[in-house]
């Protein structure tokens, strides 16, 4: 058996395989409340055998939405709609996880494809937040989060965390990458605070190690509690792998069980260095300097390459995203490339009979 489809036991949870799916945003919610498009997409990898699927970001407040037409979990019906998920992967042995999110001052857009980006409030958006007033490039400044405001948000987090657990995910992950609301507060590019949320490195983690511990209380020790950060943005003074490292630390320490280990997205001026598996080093230096489980993401696009990946134990898992868009199918196929046999649902068992 290949490593890519050994199990891994990542806080309470096993997982059939390391062939995970990354969240994706869908823009396709209505009043936050998923849909048929959903049930569809989400449906093709589960029955596509991934040990894992990641819901999209789900909103804990309406204003923390990317768009109006964003996945949400601030309310219970949300929650409820959203626990057929669960309930279908585990039909199929598969485990189910869902992103929480804030968009700080990258919320109040039009969807990627109508090619409108930032909406003002006037136009039928919102306003934004975050925790400078600090604009991303090309939209409107963000008004600056009070303290009481941000002890508003942490709530948010913790109420949408107890409805995932009611909805029966088994991984919760924070959202705190791609220049969104709690890696704005930990990015030097984002923060100027002069209050105990800005300034210096132990201020701006503050409130992603708050939301973190707080939401381990309602996260039991048998489901598992995942961080997707920004391991570096790219940018010359920005936040840094290293900084990515004792971030790290101090979030195992609130009982954290695994960095998602993505990049960037906090500017317009940052310079990727992209190519296959351009994220893999960050998230294996990040698991041998603070002892923490990691995933690796992006451009990872075969099965021999995820293996090459997890071959020296020091990464749990793959996330892919792009390549299972194209082919839900990938672990079925991944499986094949490396040699190894995993179940096609019965409804399809026919296909892989017809191949032998």
């Amino acid at each position: 058996m290949s490593k890519l489809f050994s199990q891994v036991q990542v806080g309470g949870v096993t997982f059939k395989n390391r062939a995970w799916v990354s969240p994706m945003c869908q823009y396709s919610a209505v009043n936050g409340l998923i849909q048929d498009w959903h049930a569809v997409h989400y449906g093709a990898f589960i029955t596509g055998g991934a040990g894992l699927v990641m819901v999209e970001a789900a909103a804990v407040h309406p204003d923390g939405r990317i768009t109006e037409h964003c996945a949400g979990i601030w309310t219970d019906q949300q929650a409820q709609v959203l626990a057929e998920i669960p309930r279908f992967a585990h039909r199929f042995g598969t485990k189910a996880g869902i992103q929480i999110a804030h968009a700080g001052r990258k919320a109040s857009t039009d969807t990627p494809w109508s090619g409108r980006g930032f909406i003002a409030v006037e136009a039928g958006g919102w306003q934004s937040v975050a925790p400078s007033p600090i604009a991303f490039e090309g939209y409107l400044a963000p008004f600056e989060l009070t303290l009481a405001e941000i002890a508003l948000i942490r709530a948010d987090f913790v109420a949408a965390a107890e409805r995932a657990m009611s909805a029966d995910f088994d991984v919760l992950e924070i959202h705190a990458a791609h220049g969104y609301l709690l890696h704005e507060f930990f990015s030097p590019i984002s923060n100027q605070r002069t209050d105990e949320y800005g300034g210096s490195f132990e201020n701006r983690i503050k409130l992603l190690c708050e939301i973190a511990s707080e939401v381990r209380l309602v996260v039991p020790r048998s489901r598992a509690l995942f961080v997707r950060i920004s391991a570096t943005d790219w940018i010359a003074g920005g936040w840094s792998i290293d900084d990515s490292v004792a971030l790290a630390r101090e979030l195992q320490a609130r009982g954290v069980d695994l960095i998602d280990c993505s990049s960037g997205g906090i500017s317009t001026a940052q310079q990727i260095e992209l190519g296959p598996g351009y994220q893999v080093e960050f998230a294996r230096k990040i698991h041998e300097e603070s002892g923490i489980l990691t995933n690796a993401v992006g451009m990872i696009t075969t099965g021999e390459q995820a293996e090459a990946i997890l071959a020296n134990d020091d990464i749990a898992a793959v996330m892919i995203g792009r390549a299972m868009l194209g082919n839900p199918r990938w672990p079925i196929q991944a499986a094949a490339e490396l040699g190894d046999e995993i179940p096609w649902p019965n409804q399809y068992a026919r296909g892989f009979t017809a191949r032998r």
